[in-house]
């Protein structure tokens, strides 16, 4: 059954494309983007006189208040909200760097429609959106209702060192920093990677790192003294 339609609020720069977005996603069914802002200040300015949203996008590069700061901000003080980056850039070091704030995934502003509307369905259903970093087989089981298929058997196969380097992956590290911190070869670490894949179900370092967070193996909480 189809639930009340999810609020979105779309923060962006760039107008013509932002309002370009915002059409679109009104004819999905279940959502509807009621805020619109230039950069995280604007946005936080227009709450005072808004509802909360369910669902932000986020860009990260804006003027005055850039996504990092404006997703930090939301993440404590917006905790019910989802976000999701949208980029033009499929940065691994700044999509980590924006899950470590809050961020739940993210989606390229030329994914197509339908790509579009099934980021929003796993934001509003599964918290995350994954598709794109996981297995197609394990995206089939997750967006089955109440199979929560990502819990306790897929952890306890995990190694220590398996865990460390899952701890470490969710830092701005290159594998090969991540080599040297864990005393080991950049091949070893590559094959740390690859049996997790194996393991999680994941297809790339994103879906890592969302798995590491969303399971509490990294805690961005413990980060904030680190950024800058």
């Amino acid at each position: 059954m189809q639930g009340p339609r999810q609020k979105i609020a779309m923060i962006d720069d760039h107008r013509l494309l932002r309002d370009g977005m915002a059409q679109l996603i009104n004819t999905f069914d279940g959502f509807e983007v009621y805020l619109q802002a230039d950069n995280g200040a604007d946005f936080i300015s227009q709450l005072e006189n808004a509802e909360k949203p369910d669902i932000v996008l986020l860009d990260i590069n804006m003027p005055v208040m850039d996504g990092f700061k404006t997703a930090d901000w939301i993440r404590k003080n917006l905790p019910e909200t989802r976000t999701m980056v949208l980029t033009m850039v499929d940065s691994n070091v700044a999509i980590i760097r924006m899950i470590n704030f809050g961020a739940r995934g993210f989606i390229l502003k030329d994914s197509r429609p339908d790509q579009f509307r099934q980021a929003l369905i796993e934001i509003r259903d599964i918290g995350y959106c994954l598709n794109q970093h996981v297995s197609p087989e394990m995206a089939a089981k997750m967006m089955k209702p109440g199979d929560n298929v990502l819990e306790g058997d897929l952890i306890s196969k995990l190694s220590e060192r398996e865990t460390i380097f899952l701890k470490l992956v969710c830092q701005e590290l290159t594998y090969r920093e991540i080599a040297d911190l864990m005393f080991v070869s950049y091949r070893t670490v590559d094959g740390y990677r690859d049996a997790l894949f194996n393991k999680l179900g994941v297809i790339s370092r994103v879906g890592l790192v969302i798995f590491a967070i969303q399971h509490g193996i990294a805690d961005i909480n413990t980060q904030d003294d680190q950024r800058t």
